[in-house]
């Protein structure tokens, strides 16, 4: 997963605007994993989309989302700390 960060992966939070509030990742985007499906042309022409969440359970949901929408390029980057991990090296 370092290497699609690394490489400008399309980070996006999938957690509540409050929780993103709280803390995230920098240069992350919200979308809540509930609109995700409304917010399809958000992640059109991306070469890598790396989503997560609190605990990786709402970033697999908005990973299976994505994949039933046609793409190909998602990958569940878990929980939001482990993907932070990979920005502050």
């Amino acid at each position: 997963m370092e290497n699609l960060i690394n490489d400008g992966a399309f980070l996006v939070d999938v957690r509540s605007a409050a929780e993103f509030a709280e803390g995230h990742v920098n240069g992350s985007v919200n979308i809540p994993v509930d609109q995700v499906q409304s917010q399809l042309a958000k992640f059109k022409d991306k070469k890598h989309i790396v989503v997560f969440c609190r605990s990786g359970m709402r970033s697999s949901q908005a990973k299976s989302t994505l994949e039933r929408n046609g793409f190909t390029n998602v990958t569940n980057g878990g929980t939001w700390q482990s993907v932070n991990s990979f920005i502050n090296k």
